[in-house]
């Protein structure tokens, strides 16, 4: 049986449960959130947000659901950030003022880049600085933290000591034991949590599907150590802007091979000045060059870091691409080097933007051709350490998609976990824990529904207008215009159709033309009764007969938009 510490539970009258709720990261990768509750004393670990799905059209991101925290403001003791990705940052700017404006506890370098977030808000908020040996007493949580290795540094695991046990958090990580500009894992420190007793580990199983170790980030430095050793043309590193130690890396090679080297993308430039401000970046005086002056030195003495490497749209490799980065061209004989792995969903366009190089000239380096982008998550071999060194009584997988933690429950089995103890639920299950130590997924589920953020809109686009969105995307919009003589309750010469993304209308007049004769036919037998037309109700028949009527001559279903004028 798993011991919980005594200095931790003799603090508080033990009568209430543990409550678990992850709010998000349990069915995506992403929208990380996870609210912890005894009694009336809560914290909430990471707020992250979520990049929009593909039949999501016009959605900038998704953020939690924090309806279950409703009414509840004044009990939050706190949020606890695990590091700076927007996984697990993003949703701050939204949700932190709606909860009551709870402090933000972070480390260094992940304080550094909310605030610098935060400035594009108007509503401050209060974040503190923790370091990696700090402890925190919130009210009945004592919260420790434990360094892990991350693809950016500062990166921490959370140790909760609660009244009916040790909950522990690992955030992303790996093992790395020969990192680049970070230290390796505190193991030693992860092992004494674990022998001080674990009552229930939350662990990482995004990479669950790939066995082995994670690879090190000094295996990635000899593998783009041999490329600038042979590449004498520019070199254009494109990477995730968050990606610190391989902009480190990248940064180091530029001066051994006596290379010039320039940042580009907003996020990027952004987050390597907080980074080289707080001492996670070193360079030398003048190695970095603006993006302006990149023309003034010889090719083979260049190398520009950007974004773009997932191939978005405004993100400077794409814009160079298409030749509209102000710079920037691409030149025969530079080495494109994709140091990232492919998100999924953006395999297309990322091929597309490979394509796109290759016509122009340049080489393409990239992760299935040579190791030049290590992943932040631990792979299997690195999950069972973990589960070994923690020796939770329970293992609750979470940041990943259903089947990425049913591998990681499978995992627990193979080092001697009883699949009764791990807990694969989803998005809002309620898990409680009581004071002997027992757990239990209950029936209960928290609100855990996308809220989606579009421009300024936060939580106002719902389902139905997503689903209009996606209409228009998949069948275009056919417009109807109809103006009817209010004595005679006759149409006034033809309706006016209008085709967006559906038919190009002036070459299908034959449908137009049957498609006007229906809207016709519907206002005739609407208007034959001596009774008083209901407009509405004309306009929802025009509706469903066009809408049929298309459906039969395309099979296809636009959205029909008919307008009725009585003049």
């Amino acid at each position: 049986m798993i011991a919980t510490r005594s200095r931790r539970v003799s603090r508080v009258s033990v009568k209430n449960n543990l409550r678990v709720i992850p709010i998000g990261g349990l069915e995506e990768v992403g929208r990380n959130m996870t609210v912890f509750e005894y009694g009336r004393d809560i914290i909430i670990v990471d707020m992250g947000l979520q990049f929009p799905e593909e039949d999501m059209p016009g959605i900038d991101y998704i953020i939690p659901n924090a309806d279950y925290l409703r009414g509840k403001e004044k009990n939050i003791r706190g949020v606890i950030i695990t590091h700076a990705h927007y996984d697990h940052i993003g949703a701050i700017p939204h949700l932190i003022p709606k909860l009551g404006n709870p402090t933000v506890y972070a480390t260094e370098l992940t304080r550094g880049i909310i605030a610098k977030r935060q400035e594009e808000y108007k509503n401050p908020i209060t974040i503190k600085t923790v370091k990696k040996i700090d402890r925190l007493k919130l009210r009945v949580f004592d919260i420790e933290f434990f360094h892990v290795n991350h693809t950016i540094p500062d990166g921490v695991g959370v140790s909760i000591g609660t009244p009916v046990g040790t909950v522990v958090v690992t955030g992303d990580f790996k093992f790395d034991h020969s990192p680049i500009a970070d230290a390796p894992a505190d193991i030693a420190k992860i092992a004494r949590i674990g022998s001080e007793g674990v009552l229930a580990l939350l662990s990482d199983s995004t990479d669950s599907q790939t066995p082995g170790y994670s690879l090190s980030e000094s295996t990635i430095k000899k593998n783009l150590d041999e490329i600038f050793e042979h590449t004498e043309g520019r070199i254009i590193a494109a990477t995730f802007s968050s990606l610190i130690s391989r902009i480190q890396q990248l940064i180091q090679l530029s001066e051994k091979y006596g290379r010039k080297l320039a940042i580009d993308g907003y996020s990027m430039r952004t987050n390597v000045e907080i980074a080289r401000t707080l001492g996670y970046l070193e360079m030398k005086k003048h190695t970095l060059i603006p993006i302006n002056e990149v023309n003034d030195h010889p090719d083979g003495k260049v190398t520009i870091v950007c974004t773009g490497a997932q191939g978005e749209d405004k993100a400077v490799l794409m814009r160079i691409v298409n030749g509209e980065h102000r710079f920037v061209k691409v030149h025969r004989g530079d080495t494109i080097i994709f140091s990232s792995s492919v998100v999924p969903g953006n395999e297309r366009t990322v091929q597309g933007l490979k394509d796109g190089l290759y016509r122009k000239g340049a080489k393409v380096i990239h992760n299935e051709m040579l190791d030049v982008h290590a992943g932040g998550h631990a792979r299997q071999e690195d999950l069972k350490m973990m589960i070994n060194l923690m020796r939770p009584k329970y293992l609750i997988p979470v940041h990943g998609h259903y089947y990425m933690r049913r591998l990681h429950a499978d995992l627990a089995e193979q080092v001697g976990m009883s699949l009764n103890n791990v807990f694969v639920g989803g998005n809002g299950q309620v898990i409680e824990f009581d004071y002997r130590g027992n757990g239990k997924m209950t029936e209960e589920k928290a609100p855990s529904s996308y809220v989606m953020v579009d421009g300024l809109g936060v939580g106002d686009i719902g389902q139905v207008v997503l689903r209009d969105r996606q209409v228009l995307a998949r069948d275009g919009m056919f417009t109807i215009v109809t103006i009817i003589d209010s004595k005679t309750k006759r149409v006034i010469g033809e309706p006016q159709v209008t085709s967006r993304g559906f038919i190009y209308v002036k070459e299908n007049f034959d449908l137009v033309n049957a498609t006007k004769k229906k809207v016709k036919d519907v206002v005739h037998h609407a208007t034959s009764k001596d009774e008083k037309v209901n407009w509405s109700y004309v306009k929802d028949e025009i509706r469903d007969v066009v809408g049929q009527f298309l459906y039969s001559k395309t099979e296809r279903r636009p959205m029909v938009l008919p307008v009725v004028i009585e003049v």
